[in-house]
């Protein structure tokens, strides 16, 4: 998280436009509804525990808004900076962002890149995907079993 908010500080004024793998945008006139500091505490099926946090962004578009505007670095670090006053944001968090509509399937996006151009930051997101930790150590090579 820390990177992609410096990654914002640098760039105030440019719009947010966020982007899955199929070259779908999220609606302009999104709004930023919430943000959850959260902490997982798992068990996987090797039994090993895990543990980790995230940052999840909830984005929403209103349904009788029309807005051909993104938000602006500017505007998302004012709501940042506002709730990382009022609850612990962890930096070194991974950042999710929570959404879903019409043709994003609701779900916490991961963020794949972030490139930028003269006046946007293109946020592009991909769906989580399922995977087995014990499996994923014994292809590294790890025990994978309790």
């Amino acid at each position: 998280m820390r990177k992609f908010i410096e990654q914002l500080r640098r760039a105030r004024g440019k719009q947010i436009v966020f982007i899955d793998e199929n070259g779908t945008t999220i609606h302009a006139g999104y709004h930023l509804t919430e943000l959850k500091a959260a902490t997982f505490d798992t068990v996987d099926c090797g039994g090993q525990k895990n543990r980790w946090n995230e940052t999840i962004v909830q984005l929403w578009v209103p349904e009788n808004e029309e807005s051909d505007e993104f938000m602006t670095a500017d505007k998302f670090l004012s709501i940042y900076d506002r709730v990382g006053g009022m609850i612990a944001l962890n930096p070194e968090a991974e950042i999710r962002f929570e959404y879903g509509d019409e043709n994003f399937s609701p779900s916490n996006y991961h963020v794949t890149r972030v490139r930028e151009t003269a006046d946007i930051i293109r946020v592009e997101l991909r769906l989580p995907q399922a995977t087995c930790k014990a499996r994923d150590r014994r292809e590294a090579g790890v025990r994978c079993c309790a």
